[in-house]
């Protein structure tokens, strides 16, 4: 199995910045893509953004595109999201993913493999 860790959710004001760290140990791959799901209340889990192995392609929700960026750093097993600019609509639990291979990345979630427990973001108007 594969573990996943989020960290640096909080508070933060209409058009801020955070950035959330999603750390990886246990099970390894020889390679594998990573990726950033949200959920609002009452809302279905949707893809925000996702990685590529050697970091090549990326993709990104249309509701993002322009604010959020999201890398990798392979030596640490760490996957990023930086977001800024962010809006009222952003609020979400944020959860990391894992799905093994070098390159593709789905938006569906049931097509990946791990999932991190969620980190909360609050953006306030």
């Amino acid at each position: 199995q594969m573990q996943l860790i989020e960290s640096g959710g909080g508070f933060v004001q209409v058009g801020g910045s955070l950035q959330l760290s999603c750390a990886a140990s246990g099970r390894s791959y020889s390679t594998y893509v990573m990726g950033w799901f949200r959920q609002a209340p009452g809302k279905e889990r949707t893809f925000v953004a996702g990685i590529s192995w050697n970091g090549d392609r990326k993709s990104y929700s249309d509701s993002v595109l322009d604010r959020f960026t999201i890398s990798r750093d392979n030596i640490k097993n760490t996957a990023y999201l930086q977001m800024n600019n962010l809006k009222p609509e952003d609020t979400a639990v944020y959860y990391c993913a894992v799905r093994p291979g070098p390159d593709a990345i789905p938006i569906g979630r049931k097509q990946w493999d791990y999932w991190g427990q969620g980190t909360q973001v609050t953006v306030s108007s």
